[in-house]
Formats: structure tokens, C-alpha cells, sequence
């Protein structure tokens, strides 16, 4: 099994920023729902901490408090260019050092986490607007 021993201090804030990363790119995807989808992060977290035990690499991913420095990126479309390509560091990283069931579990949970924050708002009527869409979507290809 992985743990965090495994990764030196900056490979292992780059896994750590990866999930909240991708929930970052859909949260500036579209307008509104700020507060409501910030709380889908939270929430996604503690749903993953009470599923404890199943990976130890993703129990001490979900154990750390999820943090992004969003404020060294100037706009919502640097974020996004700058988060994906995070998220394919992030894989790359895990694909080595990983094994291939902790890699999916990590995959699923990003993408898990950035779905959650899409359905945390109603935009005109409806669950998940196209651009959040098409950010989820990109998070999807940047993970593989």
C-alpha cells in the first residue's frame, strides 16, 4: 500500500491539491452557488473519511483539510489550464509511485468530489449548466 511516506513534501502537495483542484474548476466554471458548493467539498471529504480503511493513500488524502491557493491565478481560465494540468501531474505522479486500484480510487474520488460541486447549485433550472459540464469533462481526460 501507498502512504504518504512514500512521496517526498511537494510531490505530496501535489497529490493533496489535486481533488479540490478539480472542484475549484467547476466552482469558476459558471456563476453563483459559491457558498453551496464550497460546502459540497466538504461534505464529499467527510463522506470519504467514514469509508476509513479502504485505501490508506486516499485515507490521508481525505484526512488533510482540502486547500487551493486559487489566489496566484488571474482568471477562472487560468485556474482551469493550471488545475488540469495539475491533475495530469498529480496521475502521472501516482502512476508510478501508486498501485493501479489506489490510482482509480483517487480518480474517482476527484471526479466524485467535482460532480458533487456541479449538482451543489441550480443554474436556470438545471442540476449540472454546460460549462460546468465541460469542465467536468476536461477534469475527466486530465485524470484519464
Amino acid at each position: 500500500m501507498t502512504s504518504k511516506s512514500d512521496f517526498t513534501d511537494e510531490e505530496w502537495r501535489l497529490v493533496l491539491e489535486g481533488p479540490p483542484t478539480a472542484a475549484l474548476i467547476v466552482t469558476t466554471a459558471s456563476r453563483g452557488g459559491t457558498f453551496r458548493e464550497s460546502f459540497a467539498i466538504g461534505k464529499g471529504y467527510a463522506e470519504a473519511r467514514q469509508q476509513h480503511g479502504e485505501s490508506e493513500l486516499l485515507d490521508e488524502i481525505v484526512a488533510a483539510k482540502p486547500k487551493v491557493d486559487h489566489t496566484r491565478f488571474h482568471s477562472p481560465e487560468e485556474l482551469k489550464q493550471h488545475g488540469l494540468e495539475l491533475l495530469r501531474q498529480a496521475v502521472s505522479l501516482l502512476s508510478a509511485k501508486a498501485t493501479p486500484e489506489e490510482l482509480d480510487d483517487y480518480r474517482k474520488f476527484a471526479i466524485g468530489l467535482a460532480q458533487r460541486v456541479a449538482e451543489a447549485h441550480r443554474e436556470n433550472g438545471v442540476a449540472v449548466s454546460e460549462p460546468e459540464r465541460q469542465a467536468l469533462d476536461e477534469i475527466t481526460a486530465a485524470l484519464g
